[in-house]
This record gives C-alpha cells, structure tokens and sequence, in this order.
C-alpha cells in the first residue's frame, strides 16, 4: 500500500485512491485557509487544492490542466491538483501557500536568476 508522506505525516492509502481523498480522510487539508470551505468540493475547477507531488502519481487529464493553465496558475509551475491525481505509489506532498497555494516561490526565484 503506497504511503502518502504530508507535513511529516506518513498516511497509508490504496494505490489508485484520490488523494484529496486520502488527506480529508486523516484529517490534512489540501487547501489554504478559506479555501477549506470556498472550493469545488473536487471537480478540479477552482484549483484551489493545488499540491507539489514527489512520486508517481496518475497523468493530469484535461480538465486539471487547463485549470492549471489559468492564472493564478502557471502551467510550468509542476503542481498538480489533489482531487484529480490518484495514488500510484508512495508520495511526497508540499503545499504552498496562497490562496490557491499557487505560491511556489518560482517566479521570484526566476526573476532574480535573470
């Protein structure tokens, strides 16, 4: 069974499972402060639980990538949304913040490279 390792919690689930899912379900939020109770209830059309995800995770479909695609998100920014991967093996979640935890800290990493 594939362990889900989040804010130093290490969360056992079914391979497969939603991981949204897995984190409601023990009790971690996918999402930033009123995001908690201000987001789609998993239809991966406010993008509010956005997640980095180390491990193998399911492919985004359509609809999680065009949310991704639209701002606050950036399309390169390598998150992933919780309720529309599923769990293929064991992972490690971060979440940033923000709103939509959109803030990853990329943009202000790239503009002080250039």
């Amino acid at each position: 069974m594939p362990i889900v390792t989040v804010r130093g919690r290490e969360l056992e689930c079914e391979r497969g499972a939603v991981l949204r899912d897995v984190l409601l379900r023990a009790d971690e939020s996918p999402h930033n402060g009123r995001a908690d109770a201000l987001n789609c209830r998993g239809l991966g059309t406010c993008g509010t639980c956005a997640v980095a995800v180390s491990g193998e995770v399911s492919e985004p479909g359509p609809r999680e990538r065009l949310r991704l695609a639209t701002p606050p998100h950036d399309a390169d920014s390598g998150l992933r949304l919780a309720c529309q991967l599923r769990v293929e093996d064991d992972l490690v979640i971060e979440k940033y913040p923000g709103f939509w935890g959109q803030h990853t800290g990329r943009k202000h990493e790239d503009a002080e490279e250039s």
